[in-house]
């Protein structure tokens, strides 16, 4: 699964390095959070939790252009929990934080989506937590230790997504804070190595499939298919043990992306090596 993740660019960092026409940021909608969302959107967030409202790449008509006119390339805000459009509660998004990349073609949830509404998630590394298979907490259960993974050779990470659009009922449709505009995560099997951390990892695309995975013409579920088939590359990524302090979604700043010392690791596995690490 793909449950947290760490986005420290800002905007005009994701509009040079995801090759965005359009930055739409300023543009609001509906948040389904109750209180103000910390840090704000939009800012460097080394603490993603679903709910939150984030920076997420899509190819579409500009709300404001002509119509029939050409899909731009836009940089916009969503809020991460994917809300399908005839949902009668938005509530439904907090159960939609990923779509698994098996059946995501066949889930009424997500098929008209991934038909023609695909897009990119900009992220820095994503967190998984990892059962240690000797290292017990204090209620006896497997202790479990966060990792960040992220690309080995430092390039943009991208990963796959599909964005919906929900609308309250009782609200005007011209009002964009009727809408709650909304997407989900992609995730596979893990590649040798991230499989001793977590069993599943989000679909992570290379920018060379990014035009095709954001083309809104592009509709052929074996296209689509393919496309995910195509993106599983192993030997991408690097992954280190993090701070437990990632473990709570009020916890952010840049110490939650440093390596945890190896004096302070408890059963912990490496994914390269398969050593236990710390007792």
């Amino acid at each position: 699964m793909c449950g947290r993740y760490a986005a420290t660019a800002h905007p005009d960092e994701l509009v040079e390095a995801y090759d965005v026409e359009l930055d739409a940021t300023a543009e609001r909608s509906r948040s389904v959070l109750k209180n103000p969302q910390q840090p704000p959107p939009g800012q460097p967030d080394t603490n993603v939790a679903p709910s939150k409202q984030a920076p997420v790449v899509l190819t579409r008509v500009p709300r404001d252009g002509d119509e029939g006119g050409a899909p731009v390339r836009q940089l916009r805000l969503l809020t991460w929990g994917l809300v399908p459009s005839w949902a009668k509660d938005p509530s439904v998004g907090a159960r939609m934080t990923n779509a698994r990349s098996e059946t995501v073609l066949d889930k009424p949830a997500f098929a008209r989506a991934a038909a023609r509404r695909r897009c990119l998630v900009p992220v820095t590394g994503w967190y998984e937590w990892q059962q240690s298979p000797v290292a017990t907490d204090a209620r006896g259960r497997p202790r479990k230790q966060p990792f960040l993974v992220t690309r080995a050779d430092g390039a943009p990470l991208a990963l796959a997504g599909l964005y919906e659009f929900w609308k309250a009922p009782e609200d005007p449709a011209e009002d964009p804070l009727s809408w709650i505009v909304s997407y989900t995560v992609i995730t596979t099997a893990a590649e040798p190595g991230l499989d001793r951390i977590h069993d599943r990892q989000p679909v992570a695309l290379d920018p060379d499939a990014w035009s095709d995975w954001l083309d809104p013409g592009l509709t052929s579920p074996d296209e689509v298919r393919a496309l995910l088939d195509a993106s599983h590359v192993p030997g991408r990524f690097r992954a280190w043990p993090v701070s437990t302090a990632v473990n709570s979604s009020r916890s952010n700043g840049p110490d939650l992306l440093e390596p945890l010392p190896a004096d302070q690791l408890v059963g912990a596995v490496d994914p390269a090596t398969g050593e236990v690490l710390g007792g």
